[in-house]
């Protein structure tokens, strides 16, 4: 869905979800903040898609306001005191378990996120209570939501291995069975944690006695996690990456996300682009950019601490040109180890023109498969991105970050423009980014059109494992001789395919108009509005 208006006090949201765009484009209309809009939009949607994002999770943002720098917020959670390489190996594994109790290494980051978030928002206009923005999503977690496809599809993948956690159980399969599409689903401890949260202050899951419950409830299912280590954990605000192309400045999140590979993506693409391409030689030319750009990322990506001293060069001029070089008119050799992921991604713009995108993960689908009891907390397992390889650039270490695939993304353009945008879907993430960019901004298309036209993915993505090219069967209608002439093996999946992951996009006109869409690869929506100057 995707909307357009014309006036200086256009409003926007964008969510994978429709609710969650409704109850977001709710907070604004009320002239809420784009933070404030975010959070509660960003709650509601732990409760509709409880399989792709949870509280415990993590977070990553991106703020412009009109006229500042862009802010970025690093929400991820560091590995737990006790997580250490010999701790896993003394038990027997080589690798992190990538479910149950063991799989749960890292902190959940997203709260701390939002708390940051709203410290910022606070510098320039007053914040809604906490108690306005959680209640939506309090009231979907007691009253019920409707399952999607989506969910059900999930709740399926995952049941053989997840049936024996005994909370998941309780909680995701109350009748015995996988979720099914349409049934409605309630998750009342979830509720009771938002409120708590809405009453006691984001901080109570971190400093407070929602904390206490949670570290005696993990650390009883046999996580390594410990009170200490959500007392210690705070959200970070970091300097965003950028890069300069011919259309404007674009930004995204640094290490330890693949940020670096969304923008190296851009950027040799921005050196190679010929107006007079045709659409096979534009979707040739990014695959052939994103596995340079993927190559960059496995052998540099990893915590802030461990970054070489080639980090400050990646983005530079010299290292974009000779990357753009390697690139001819016939594929690179693949493939390359990949990573998953499970995620939402969500963007909004209000009427003072702050522009937000916004990421928020459990990783795989529910993530560990742990469901903190009580609480309707589904905890993360990013940590199964940590190697138990003393020399891997990503070995694990006690309060350490993983790789992380999420990264949210926002361009500031030369015309006036901003464009937030973004995906879930692991490796895709860069992927579908600049298919969505290039799309829109040097092919010309609508927005809509942009986000809805067939994809592709080289590596995995949600629910995926093999490292192959896959294609949307449009698309390969369309490309695929042309294609697989340039060296490319394609694997056919079907048009509009989940798997291509849930896109999303905010353009904010330098006149204040609005342009918002989602993808209809999900349940989303792209709502616009208008904020009338008060007195009118």
């Amino acid at each position: 869905m995707t909307q357009a208006v014309s006036n200086r006090h256009a409003i926007a949201f964008s969510a994978p979800h429709a609710q969650a765009a409704n109850i977001g484009l709710d907070v604004l209309r009320e002239g809420g903040s784009a933070v404030d809009a975010m959070i509660a939009a960003a709650a509601a949607i732990t409760v509709l898609y409880p399989h792709m994002n949870s509280l415990a999770g993590d977070g990553f943002w991106l703020i412009h306001k009109p006229g500042e720098a862009p802010r970025a917020i690093d929400a991820c959670g560091c590995a737990a005191g006790l997580a250490s390489i010999d701790w896993y190996q003394q038990q027997g594994f080589q690798q992190i378990p990538s479910r149950g109790a063991l799989a749960t290494v890292t902190m959940g980051g997203t709260l701390s996120g939002w708390q940051k978030a709203r410290d910022i928002a606070a510098e320039s206009a007053p914040l809604l209570p906490l108690t306005r923005l959680l209640a939506p999503a309090m009231a979907l977690a007691n009253n019920g939501i409707r399952v999607t496809h989506s969910l059900e599809a999930a709740s399926r993948k995952v049941q053989a291995e997840l049936a024996g956690q005994a909370e998941y159980r309780r909680v995701f399969m109350p009748t015995g069975r996988p979720l099914v599409e349409g049934e409605t689903f309630t998750n009342p401890d979830l509720a009771v944690t938002l409120n708590r949260l809405a009453t006691q202050g984001l901080d109570s899951a971190y400093r407070g006695e929602l904390a206490a419950h949670i570290a005696r409830e993990l650390e009883q299912l046999g996580s390594p996690l410990r009170l200490a280590d959500l007392q210690n954990y705070t959200a970070q605000e970091v300097k965003p990456l950028a890069v300069q192309t011919r259309l404007g400045q674009c930004f995204n999140l640094p290490a330890p996300t693949q940020g670096v590979a969304s923008l190296l993506i851009l950027a040799i693409y921005d050196r190679l682009f010929n107006p007079d391409w045709d659409e096979a030689a534009r979707v040739h030319g990014l695959i052939e950019a994103t596995k340079l750009a993927f190559l960059v990322r496995d052998r540099e990506v990893a915590d802030p601490r461990r970054l070489s001293e080639r980090w400050t060069d990646l983005l530079s001029d010299r290292h974009i040109d000779q990357l753009a070089a390697v690139i001819t008119e016939q594929a690179l050799p693949w493939p390359q180890v990949a990573e998953p992921g499970d995620t939402v991604w969500m963007g909004c713009v209000d009427g003072s023109g702050t522009m937000v995108s916004f990421i928020q993960s459990i990783y795989w689908e529910f993530g560990a498969g742990v469901v903190v009891p009580g609480t309707g907390l589904v905890w993360n397992n990013r940590g199964v991105s940590f190697s138990l390889d003393a020399t891997h650039r990503n070995a694990l270490a006690p309060g350490y970050k993983p790789f992380h695939t999420l990264n949210p993304a926002l361009a500031l353009l030369s015309d006036g423009r901003r464009i937030s945008y973004g995906t879930m879907g692991g490796e895709g993430q860069p992927q579908t980014q600049a298919a969505l960019f290039s799309r829109y901004l040097y092919d010309g298309r609508t927005l809509s059109e942009a986000i809805s036209r067939g994809r592709w993915l080289l590596g995995r993505t949600w629910g995926d494992n093999n490292h192959d090219l896959k294609m949307e069967q449009d698309l390969v209608d369309l490309l695929g001789s042309n294609l697989r002439a340039r060296g490319h093996a394609l694997k056919a999946v079907p048009a509009h395919s989940e798997i291509m992951g849930h896109a999303g996009a905010v353009v904010s006109g330098g006149d204040g108009s609005a342009l918002a869409a989602s993808d209809p690869r999900s349940d989303g929506a792209g709502l616009v509005d208008i904020m009338m100057e008060r007195g009118q």
